[in-house]
């Protein structure tokens, strides 16, 4: 068994070379080879290998007779939730190969499943394999017209939200195995006892935009689309990597300062400064007022949240207006909001999850999302004509 390294795949690629011999591969070799660099030998698809980059909650090990092993934990390491990692054998249906112990054996390509979260089903939806998918936790904020079409003609059901699942449902579902959030509200023993196998998904845990894209590797992998899947995040890097370097040309001494959230029930919820929004805010070109190591949140009173952003240039938001938000709708929801700059100063910038595909599609479209906040903190970035998808300033 060999384990490929993730960050410096290409050396340790070239230094295996040297050391056993292996021809190595180019850009305009043949598709498939009898043994690749830095994999087990096996008659392995070049293009189909998974190399995770960004992703710190999944790695993959390549063993011969087309098994592949699959390990999952927590991308923020944190050993208090998750003291064990998820270990999966994903082998080829047919198949006799043996597994090594302390793996659960996966039959691939799964073609039944069900999943959690949008997150999930975005990565079913970027690599078109919405016939995969048997059962979803709910509609609430969804746009997708297939996923709706086929709840409503049955093809997909409904199995109840988290913490609240419908066994039966589940069970005439019948998936293969099922996609799950194990930090969330849970509600899996029951599920457990039916002897369905469990895959968790973390890529809401990666700390960076990018490493969370890369989930959609994950689900390639399971459901035979690890070319499609390399393909796609490929794109996604190459135009996420592309803003970036713009925002680097412009070798900015000060940077735009942002905070995020607003007042809800008597608190307001402010995520970390390590949180992958807070990297999204500084990979656009400007600093999160927030600079601790929290990865997550936590819920703060108004004064200590003033305290820090008063004097901030902009203001973040993220909920579900079920009408036109305005200026008005904010001072109207807590009326010390209007004593922010960014509120005076007409530069809040929003999002109505019930007007947009926010969790539908952001997961696959950070590039997207990083392009509408550049056109906010940078507009000589974009083109002048650039109309944005998720955020824009309030008006």
């Amino acid at each position: 068994m060999i384990t490929v390294n993730f960050k410096q795949g290409r050396l340790i690629g070239s230094i295996a070379s040297l050391l056993v011999g292996l021809l190595v591969l180019t850009a305009c070799g043949s598709k498939k080879t009898s043994s690749v660099v830095g994999e087990a030998a096996g008659d392995w698809d070049s293009a189909s290998i998974i190399r995770p980059q960004y992703a710190k909650g999944f790695l993959v090990k390549y063993l011969d007779g087309g098994v592949r092993l699959v390990e999952v934990s927590d991308p923020q390491k944190d050993t208090d939730k998750m003291p064990i990692s998820y270990q999966f054998a994903l082998v080829p249906k047919s198949s006799d190969a043996q597994v090594p112990e302390g793996y659960t054996r996966v039959e691939v390509p799964v073609s039944r499943t069900l999943v959690m979260t949008m997150l999930q089903l975005s990565n079913f939806t970027a690599l078109d394999a919405h016939d995969v998918v048997k059962g979803i936790t709910g509609t609430k904020n969804l746009f997708n017209k297939d996923i709706k079409q086929r709840v409503k003609d049955g093809r997909i059901v409904k199995i109840g939200m988290e913490g609240e699942f419908d066994p039966e449902l589940i069970l005439a579902a019948n998936p293969e195995v099922i996609f799950i959030s194990p930090f969330k509200r849970g509600g899996y023993d029951a599920i457990k006892e039916t002897g369905i196998t469990l895959i968790p998904h973390l890529g809401y845990k990666e700390l960076e935009a990018l490493g969370q894209a890369e989930w959609v590797k994950f689900v390639g992998l399971f459901i035979g689309k690890e070319k499609e899947a390399n393909e796609l995040f490929a794109g996604i890097e190459q135009r996420y990597n592309s803003l970036k370097l713009k925002v680097d040309s412009l070798k900015l001494k000060e940077l735009p300062t942002v905070f995020s959230g607003e007042m809800h029930g008597g608190n307001w919820y402010a995520v970390g400064g390590r949180n992958f929004l807070a990297q999204l805010f500084r990979d656009a070109g400007a600093e999160y007022i927030i600079k601790n190591d929290d990865t997550g949140g936590s819920n703060i009173e108004f004064e200590q949240m003033y305290a820090m952003a008063a004097n901030a240039d902009y203001w973040r938001i993220l909920n579900s207006y079920p009408d036109t938000f305005s200026y008005e709708a904010l001072k109207a929801s807590e009326p010390r909001n209007e004593l922010f700059k960014a509120f005076k100063e007409k530069k809040v910038i929003y999002c109505n999850m019930k007007q947009t595909p926010y969790y539908e599609s952001t997961p696959v479209e950070p590039d997207v999302v990083l392009k509408d906040l550049l056109a906010i903190f940078h507009p000589e970035l974009v083109e002048k004509d650039y109309q944005p998808k998720y955020y824009r300033l309030l008006k």
